[in-house]
């Protein structure tokens, strides 16, 4: 079978970079060796979020009263049901995917991809070996869930985010090892559900990839949600015991629970792939190397996503496709990636979002900066729903007054944060995004607000 693409791996970055490689005429294959959609629509992002989704609204629920809504009788949950709605979305979407993929005229070939040299790929499945020959391949190997041997994973009292997303029971207890991005959205997934939750995070503090302003609020809200907080310090080992887990911390100390969830990062997805053979070099930490243009140090192969090592989220694996394919089969000017804007989004509750620089990495920059905030809590349409917790917080650079970096702590901090992405994307300044009208009552009104607040004249802070 030949091909002018061959995409190893249906996450979405190779999804993507298929269907769009596609669009612009080019016959194109797409490996897959189990769901398309990756780790994030099936184990990620997508079934996160709307468990996040069901445990905000019974969040909502046990406040009813402050609405003048009455719920008779306790608010509970039915568990089985929660998952059973998570698995359905996935399945629908998966299922999307794959209608687009036939749609466009992509070829889904099930199985283990591998680098065969000169354009060929092999794949390994179900059915046997067969070959593949492409003029150019596209890898998009993804990553899974760091583990280290001290922390016991066994998938059953010690998980990773892909077993706890597959639990027909919430646990009574649950040591989070790691406070970042996902150790602290299913920490709040199951607080809200009742379960005892501790949080063991190395660094100083939870979010540490975050703004240190929006950290130090993270931390007082899940305090407030009644979690047990250990920053700066590390577990030795993690040992079963009856009922399940035993941490033993460096300092000698003791965390008993249920269960324990590893949440301390992602490693590659190269092994198995021939990437020494055919010559595509990696990385110390064993991400493949790419320039900006996604190519390997090996002819005609490419890699997007997080093998790359760049950032890794979804969207940023979705552009790397996008730019690489358009490079290759599109007839206009060859384009760079480029990661200079991209916005991050954590669920929790309230949802942080954030793009650009923190104050903290304009100073190692030597930028000297300007700072607006404006809290949702003087904001009309945040009171009227009820959520006023967090700020918007925009930095600029004091030479010029253009936004460098824009934070938000607060309610739909994950949609609004693109008005700041565009803002970035195009150069705007604090006073032209101040200068913009924006409607009232929103949300977005913050904005507005705390561009106003980088030159003192914010009216209702």
């Amino acid at each position: 079978m030949k091909y002018d693409l061959c995409v190893i791996g249906g996450g979405p970055g190779g999804y993507v970079a298929a269907i769009r490689a596609a669009q612009l005429g080019a016959k194109v294959v797409l490996v897959e060796k189990e769901n398309v959609g990756g780790t994030c629509l099936n184990w990620g992002c997508i079934p996160t979020k709307t468990l996040i989704a069901s445990t905000s609204l019974l969040a909502d629920m046990k406040n009813a009263a402050d609405f003048g809504l009455r719920v008779d009788g306790e608010v509970g949950y039915d568990f089985t049901k929660m998952m059973e709605r998570k698995d359905t979305i996935v399945a629908q979407l998966v299922k999307g995917i794959g209608f687009l993929l036939k749609k466009n005229k992509v070829d889904l070939v099930q199985g283990k991809g591998r680098l065969f040299g000169d354009g060929k790929v092999e794949v390994q499945g179900d059915e046997g070996i067969q070959m593949i020959e492409a003029d150019h391949v596209v890898i998009a190997s993804g990553s899974e869930a760091a583990l280290i041997r001290a922390l016991n994973y066994n998938g059953d009292t010690v998980i990773t985010s892909k077993e706890a997303l597959h639990l027909t029971e919430v646990p009574e207890s649950l040591l989070v090892i790691g406070g970042g991005v996902i150790g602290c959205e299913f920490a709040m997934i199951f607080a809200e559900l009742g379960t005892k939750v501790t949080i063991v995070e190395a660094l100083d503090r939870v979010l540490p990839m975050v703004d240190a302003e929006l950290s130090k609020r993270m931390k007082m809200v899940l305090k407030k949600r009644k979690m047990t907080l250990h920053t700066g310090k590390m577990i030795k080992e993690v040992t079963d015991v009856e009922g399940g887990i035993r941490a033993t911390l460096e300092d000698g100390s003791t965390i008993e629970a249920q269960k324990a969830l590893i949440s301390i990062g992602r490693t590659f997805n190269t092994e198995g792939l021939g990437l020494e053979e055919a010559g595509v070099k990696l990385g110390e930490r064993g991400e493949i190397l790419v320039d900006e243009y996604l190519a390997t140090s090996a002819q005609g192969v490419y890699a997007i996503g997080d093998v790359t090592n760049k950032i890794q989220l979804a969207h940023v694996a979705s552009a790397q496709g996008i730019v690489c394919v358009e490079n290759l089969f599109g007839d206009g000017e060859k384009s760079a990636m480029s990661y200079d804007v991209v916005p991050n989004c954590i669920f929790t509750n309230p949802e942080i979002a954030s793009v650009g620089l923190t104050e903290e990495q304009a100073a190692e920059k030597g930028v000297e900066t300007k700072v607006g905030k404006f809290p949702f809590q003087a904001l009309g349409k945040a009171m009227a729903i009820g959520h006023t917790d967090g700020f918007v917080k925009i930095i600029t650079d004091a030479s010029d007054d253009r936004i460098i970096g824009v934070h938000v702590m607060g309610p739909h901090a994950t949609d609004l944060i693109a008005e700041g992405a565009l803002a970035m994307q195009h150069g705007l300044t604090a006073g032209q995004l101040a200068k913009t009208i924006h409607a009232h009552p929103t949300l977005s009104e913050s904005f507005m607000e705390a561009a106003e607040a980088v030159h003192g004249l914010s009216v209702h802070s």
